[in-house]
């Protein structure tokens, strides 16, 4: 409603009259409908999710999973293309907020250009054509900044929106990535579009113009120059090939956030304020969890170039299959911080967590040759962020779950299967069959087969599932003889200062998160309430001085800063005195070394079979040399009436999976895939 006369006439004065205090202003208006709302709807989130949370919880102990048809909003529509995979859902709502961007312009055009009259434009000192060229480049700001309004929700990773309505962080990073296109287009029109009116009009001064009141021009010029700095950045190819150069370069959207609220004032800021206050909450909660440096039990080096990383984790920490953590390695880089999927399962593995990490950039490439080498390293500084994954799952819906995985791909399928196995094991719930198909390039790349049974002093049985493994091996045409190696496991020393990996805000974490979101912004109301009434009230009703608003934006920065810190320390410390009793309660891992892998009996299959959990992998396990897999094939012979389709790995062979899934020849395909494009 608000590009329509039915707001701005009617509505706005109104609300603004009724709002209207010593305390806030016209802001109380603003504070009213365009950031409680939403805030509001973040904690009730918080406290749905909660129970959702228990019930979740219950139902697996039950193995009463309802069988809810949720498939047809997920079915791939777009496969190729500069969005990628894209759902009908997603579709439908992208087509919808583009509408909406439309007919506001039209909507802001027409009702801004019937107010130009030639008397107007003649007390301006301009002709018609300039005043509307004025009036339409302030419009497609105004269209800016609805997309603004929603571009930090998918990079809040734990905020209770994005789980809320069933999304989760890293498969809502393509939405981040649109937003931010579309942003970036309309604010550099609306910037180029006024650099050319000024010099027409012979008023290019205006650039250099900070005014105390109103419109900031220098302040909307710095912002555009820093979002022009993360935009070019964001360009795929640079963004691969100079990794560090776009993740330095995207920390300027704090500059580019202040400098656009000195640009536009507090009042009208308030429309993005919810999105970047969420993020702002959660981003601080993962400042306070990265302070922590976190014991690396041990690491297993693949042959394959990979590692496999076990971190001590405390009993109250749960996560979901396919859950991602952020991992900063000082020795390597202070500041670089790269996500990678858990592999262990919370339930089966309760003081241990584990990630994987294949080699593949600088950053991993250094952290192999670290580990890999014949020098002796006691310990190994780590600090963590996360994990983060889907708030439930639904794999028990289905008859039978399809694995796809390229690579490294199979990492978060390893999470899947061992989730499934303590299901089966613990509840003795009924588990859909599993299909795992993998694709390698090398024959060492078969280690990472390993990776499937947890390494526990409790034998594991994986014939408690129905498992069926077809691995490819794409580049060797047979077994290499010199790939005969076994799994490479370091063990470090314990550090006092190291922590275990513990849940920052406690097992009761969407509870305390709606604590933080609710009681700081209110904090900050009451904060900026008596600024408002006893320093800013004065001067802006004394007839010779106006209060800056630029100074008034700051200030409110400056609250919300404030507020969010101290609410958010309070609740961590709260949980942190539970967490440290809980870490005296967790002794120190004794795993014994594997004597035989599965990967190793892969590559001698005359060897002897020492373990029943083995043998099950290996005879589960079917490996195909130099062949690609025949994907339509092997999916077309699948059967059953619902059969969940994952794919992860690289981007060409997850567009073919959904290409197949979507074709509309196999109805019982529900496609899936898991992208980590960060």
């Amino acid at each position: 409603m608000l590009p329509t006369n039915t707001n701005k006439l009617k509505w706005l004065p109104e609300l603004r009259t009724k709002t209207n205090s010593t305390y806030y202003g016209i802001d109380g208006a603003s504070f009213l409908i365009y950031t409680s709302p939403v805030l509001f709807m973040a904690a009730l989130g918080c406290i749905y999710l909660h129970i959702a949370k228990k019930s979740n919880a219950s139902n697996m102990e039950r193995c009463n999973v309802p069988k809810l048809d949720v498939a047809i909003f997920k079915r791939p529509i777009l496969v190729k293309g500069p969005l990628g995979i894209v759902s009908g859902t997603e579709l439908a709502f992208l087509l919808m907020f583009i509408a909406l961007l439309i007919w506001s312009f039209a909507t802001y055009l027409h009702n801004g250009f019937a107010t130009v009259t030639p008397q107007l434009a003649a007390a301006d000192g301009q002709t018609i054509w300039q005043e509307k060229f004025d009036s339409a480049a302030v419009r497609v700001a105004l269209i800016g900044n609805i997309c603004l309004t929603f571009l930090f929700f998918p990079v809040a990773r734990g905020s209770s929106m994005l789980p809320f309505f069933g999304l989760t962080s890293e498969g809502s990073i393509k939405y981040h990535i649109w937003l931010g296109n579309i942003v970036m287009t309309l604010f550099t029109v609306h910037g180029i579009c006024y650099i050319i009116f000024w010099a027409v009009t012979d008023q290019i001064s205006q650039m250099v113009k900070w005014d105390k009141v109103g419109i900031s021009n220098l302040a909307g010029e710095i912002a555009l120059i820093f979002g022009l700095f993360m935009w070019i950045a964001t360009i795929p190819r640079i963004r691969r090939k100079f990794f560090e150069l776009f993740f330095y370069t995207h920390h300027l959207y704090i500059l580019f956030i202040v400098f656009f609220i000195f640009h536009v004032g507090s009042t009208y800021a308030c429309l993005m304020l919810p999105s970047f206050y969420l993020f702002m909450v959660d981003r601080y909660l993962r400042f306070l969890q990265s302070r922590n440096q976190v014991r690396l039990v041990s690491a297993r080096v693949l042959p394959c170039e990979a590692v496999e990383l076990n971190f001590s984790k405390a009993h109250g920490l749960t996560y979901n299959p396919t859950s991602v953590m952020f991992i900063n390695i000082p020795s390597i880089s202070k500041l670089q911080w790269h996500p990678f999927t858990v592999t262990s399962n919370s339930n089966l593995e309760l003081e241990k967590l584990s990630v994987v990490i294949k080699s593949g950039g600088t950053w991993t490439q250094k952290l192999y040759n670290m580990l890999s080498s014949n020098l002796a390293i006691d310990r190994l500084g780590v600090s963590v962020e996360g994990p983060y994954g889907p708030v439930s799952t639904d794999f028990l819906r289905h008859d039978t779950l399809v694995l796809i995985s390229g690579g490294s791909g199979i990492t978060p399928f390893i999470s899947i299967i061992r989730e499934l196995l303590f299901l089966k094991t613990t509840f003795k719930c009924k588990t859909p069959k599993v299909v795992l198909i993998c694709s390698f390039r090398t024959y060492s790349s078969l280690s990472m087969i390993d990776l499937i049974l947890p390494v526990s002093s409790t034998p594991y049985d994986i014939s408690n599932l129905e498992l069926q493994i077809e691995a490819y091996i794409t580049k060797d045409k047979e077994p290499q003889s010199n790939s005969h190696i076994h799994l490479q496991t370091k063990w470090f020393k314990p550090n006092p200062t190291d922590v275990s990996i513990y849940a920052i805000l406690g097992p009761n974490s969407w509870l305390w998160l709606g604590v933080i979101i609710s009681s700081s912004f209110i904090i900050f109301l009451i904060i900026i309430g008596i600024i408002g009434r006893y320093y800013i009230f004065p001067i802006d009703h004394n007839s010779n001085l106006i209060f800056s608003f630029s100074l008034r934006s700051f200030l409110h920065m400056l609250v919300i800063c404030g507020s969010i810190a101290v609410v958010a320390s309070t609740v961590v410390l709260l949980n942190k005195k539970n967490n440290a009793k809980e870490a005296k309660k967790v002794q120190n891992l004794e795993l014994s070394t594997p004597t035989v892998s599965p990967s190793s009996m892969i590559y001698n299959v005359d060897r002897e079979l020492e373990s029943l959990p083995c043998q099950s992998l290996v005879q589960a396990t079917n490996v195909h040399y130099g062949v690609r897999p025949d994907l339509r094939r092997l999916l077309f012979e699948i059967k059953g009436s619902s059969v969940k389709v994952l794919a992860s790995g690289p981007t060409k062979m997850r567009h073919e999976v959904a290409a197949i899934c979507s074709s509309g020849l196999a109805e019982n395909l529900h496609f899936e895939s898991i992208s980590f494009s960060w």
